[in-house]
């Protein structure tokens, strides 16, 4: 059997990757962040056990990373959909909705990614946060600001002021009324964005997390079914 190719271990490496990060959020949104093991994400994603230790530091990080990766393709989704638009005000609408959406749509994974955030370590450096920044920095500036970086970690902090109010338990506040209270903030229109009780827009499936995850299998794959790429740098 020939070697493989050094593109097809990066490419398997990558895929490896990816698997793990869809793993992650899959079973912290079932489970909870202490209930779910890094073997147990291994063993979800197919992946050696080693292998989540050579791309990752920790649970934690991986965690943050899986669920960053989240909440900037259903962010960068939502701003790209049809009909796509250049206007600022819809662009906003449709960022808060996004964001929103996933404390709803998704309490456990997002009430731990929260907490997580509380710990010493704070925000994980990371190319999917970074991301995520990028693309709320962008929906600021568009939105009209005159100082994105003032504005930007403001709008960051009302969004996850807005996600922990939604998710706190024992008293979780409405999100259509914190959606509301960032409408008017934001002087948008109630019927901009998604708002409430409207039907999920044409072509997503919000019990399908795989889209956000590029784990599918490339033709230079077949040649060696089943192998995990060796952990190199």
């Amino acid at each position: 059997m020939c070697p493989r190719s050094a593109s097809v271990n990066e490419e398997l490496r990558r895929r490896s990757k990816e698997r793990l990060l869809q793993a992650a959020v899959e079973l912290v949104g079932e489970r909870g962040f202490e209930a779910t093991t890094l073997g147990d994400i291994a063993d979800r994603a197919g992946s050696a056990r080693g292998l989540v230790s050579y791309y990752f530091p920790g649970k934690r990080q991986l965690v943050q990373s899986a669920v960053h990766r989240l909440m900037h393709r259903t962010l960068e989704e939502a701003l790209e959909r049809e009909p796509r638009t250049d206007d600022g005000g819809e662009r906003m609408a449709r960022a808060i909705d996004a964001i929103l959406g996933l404390a709803r749509d998704r309490p456990v994974l997002m009430r731990q990614h929260m907490a997580g955030l509380l710990q010493a370590e704070g925000f994980v450096p990371c190319p999917e946060q970074r991301r995520l920044a990028e693309l709320l920095r962008d929906t600021v500036a568009r939105h009209g600001s005159r100082d994105v970086d003032s504005d930007y970690p403001m709008l960051r902090a009302l969004l996850m002021g807005a996600v922990y109010a939604a998710l706190v338990p024992g008293v979780p506040m409405p999100v259509p009324v914190l959606r509301a209270e960032l409408f008017k903030r934001y002087r948008l229109d109630w019927e901009m964005g998604v708002p409430p009780d409207t039907a999920t827009p044409s072509g997503t499936d919000d019990s399908d997390l795989s889209r956000f995850f590029a784990t599918g299998a490339g033709a230079e794959d077949t040649a060696a079914p089943g192998r995990e790429p060796e952990a190199r740098p």
